[in-house]
């Protein structure tokens, strides 16, 4: 487990006061986070000056535009969102029975498999108050959300193509990876594209129409590209970029579109028009579990890993 500074058992340090700021780092403004922790602005405001002043540290930047994390407080609200999790584990494992609001977070790369067991963990957990968050964002954001512990569980692939890069990244930010699955690459289309009638397609045959892959920001190289197969790696003349899944799915439909996938798809959730198809190639991505390593996995996130391994 990663060693927590001596300045965070500081006395005079709430948990409250590390909830604030985290609120403020998590929503970029004042106002916001306000009205999320259920304070006025003026007492969070104070708070947190009282918090920084108390540390020695500027947690955050203040500007006309809103707040931003320094550098500094990039590392407070780290090792802060550390000391949050272990009092949420205390809590978990010896208040069990007392009621409270239950809070977890996942982040992931767009899988309805992903979906379906948040929607199992709620249903198991929810009570009369909870706090859950399910984040489908880019590859980048999973890994950093899991190492800053805005997230407990990250859901990613990889591949022979980004391998190296993503196991590099993992490492530096002491994260560790449980492989899930590995499968043969497919590609979601729609029930009325051409394509569908064939059991198998070729890369070939994807020319005339658009490629929809999922944008990654700051981070658009192939490496951390949530498709396994990008631009480069064949003639795709037609490519759209999007970021969330219903888009995707919209212009699958709409525009006779396609995505490359791991092929696993809940009609549940997307409906009946989009189906999946294996493509006539010997690739393979491999699709696991992104947790920070030596870190106790809570109750919650202990029943959602499970929870993914039934639905795929």
């Amino acid at each position: 487990m990663a060693q927590i500074p001596a300045f965070c058992y500081n006395n005079f340090m709430t948990l409250q006061q590390l909830k604030y700021a985290i609120a403020v780092a998590d929503t970029g403004n004042i106002t916001e986070a306000s009205r999320r922790v259920f304070i006025s602005q003026p007492s969070l405001t104070a708070a947190i000056r009282e918090l920084e002043e108390e540390m020695g540290i500027t947690i955050f930047s203040r500007s006309n535009k809103g707040v931003t994390v320094t550098n500094e407080g990039d590392e407070f609200l780290s090792y802060a969102r550390q000391v949050l999790e272990q009092a949420a584990l205390l809590e978990d494992r010896f208040k069990s029975n007392a009621g409270g609001n239950t809070i977890f977070s996942v982040s992931c790369q767009h899988y309805s498999f992903a979906v379906n067991a948040f929607v199992d963990v709620i249903r198991k957990f929810g009570g009369n108050e909870y706090d859950f968050t399910l984040r489908e964002t880019q590859t980048h954001e999973i890994i950093e959300d899991v190492a800053h512990l805005k997230s407990q569980i990250g859901i990613l692939y990889m591949s022979s193509r980004n391998k190296n890069v993503i196991t590099k990244l993992i490492k530096k930010n002491n994260l560790q990876f449980e492989p899930l699955f590995t499968t043969p690459l497919h590609i979601f289309i729609s029930t009325k594209n051409p394509l569908a009638k064939k059991k198998k397609i070729k890369l070939t045959d994807l020319a005339p129409y658009p490629y929809l892959t999922y944008e990654q920001g700051d981070f658009n190289s192939f490496y951390y590209a949530e498709e396994p197969l990008t631009q480069i790696d064949f003639d795709c003349p037609k490519n759209i970029k999007v970021r969330d899944r219903a888009t995707l799915f919209n212009l699958l439909i709409g525009l006779n579109g396609y995505t490359i996938c791991s092929g696993i798809i809940s009609h549940e959730l997307n409906g009946p028009e989009i189906i999946a198809r294996p493509l006539a190639i010997s690739d393979t991505m491999t699709v696991g579990i992104l947790t920070r390593k030596g870190m106790v996995l809570s109750r919650y996130a202990e029943a959602y890993i499970e929870a993914v391994k039934k639905h795929i």
